[in-house]
């Protein structure tokens, strides 16, 4: 399938060039696009360096911080318009594992979405602070209970979507982000009735710079739940 993996950015210039080789070594035959929320740290000047002498690297670039959400969507409906038969969403900070790319690639033809989850059988984390683990738990569970389906990594990032999934899901009505855009594309997609796989992978914390996850998104996260289940 010709996927498409998106990297959201914002102040990654310590990561993106190893992330982007990483990515290619695992899968040569694959297309990266980089949307980038105007980093001031230089990301995008990076990628366009890296795009001179790669034809499979692309960027979008905004000229604000717009959210995790708002960036992911931009990036579907790209790869919508530009042909791509599947998409990969990643994260720039190596905490989502190239080698792990792999599973979820494997598992797109006969799946119609995938998670890449870590509370399967063989999935893990690993170098996470307790708090931040027991909120991602916690957060999966409540929505396991609230929305009745039984996935097992509802707040996970690193997801794979078939392209004609993306077009059924009425994307432009999404508002949602972060925790709670995962989500919510999650219960879109099995409330349409599509089916999804979840492989397992192992979630390490970020090498370089600081995270981007704040209070105020998971504390959006658990009211949106209850918005997601009424109103999507």
């Amino acid at each position: 399938m010709k996927t498409l993996v998106i990297i959201p950015t914002y102040n990654e210039i310590e990561n993106i060039e190893a992330i982007t080789s990483a990515i290619f070594e695992q899968q040569p035959n694959i297309h990266i696009v980089v949307v980038d929320d105007g980093s001031p740290d230089g990301t995008s000047g990076v990628v366009k360096g890296l795009m001179a002498s790669n034809k499979q690297l692309h960027i979008i670039e905004n000229s604000g911080k717009g959210g995790l959400g708002k960036a992911y969507l931009q990036a579907f409906q790209w790869a919508i318009e530009q042909g791509f038969e599947a998409c990969v969403q990643m994260d720039a900070d190596f905490s989502h594992r190239p080698v792990d790319l792999n599973k979820l690639v494997a598992a797109l033809p006969t799946s119609d979405f995938v998670i890449g989850s870590r509370y399967v059988p063989g999935g893990a984390t690993s170098n996470w602070a307790w708090y931040r683990k027991w909120i991602s738990l916690f957060g999966s569970f409540y929505s396991r209970m609230i929305l009745g389906y039984p996935v097992q990594d509802w707040t996970g990032g690193f997801n794979a979507w078939n392209i004609r999934v993306l077009k059924a899901l009425r994307l432009k009505e999404v508002r949602s982000e972060g925790y709670s855009f995962q989500i919510e594309m999650k219960f879109r997609g099995l409330k349409r009735g599509f089916q999804v796989t979840e492989v397992p992978i192992t979630f390490d914390e970020r090498r370089e710079g600081a995270s981007k996850m704040s209070l105020k998104i998971v504390i959006e996260a658990f009211y949106r739940v209850w918005q997601i289940r009424f109103l999507v």
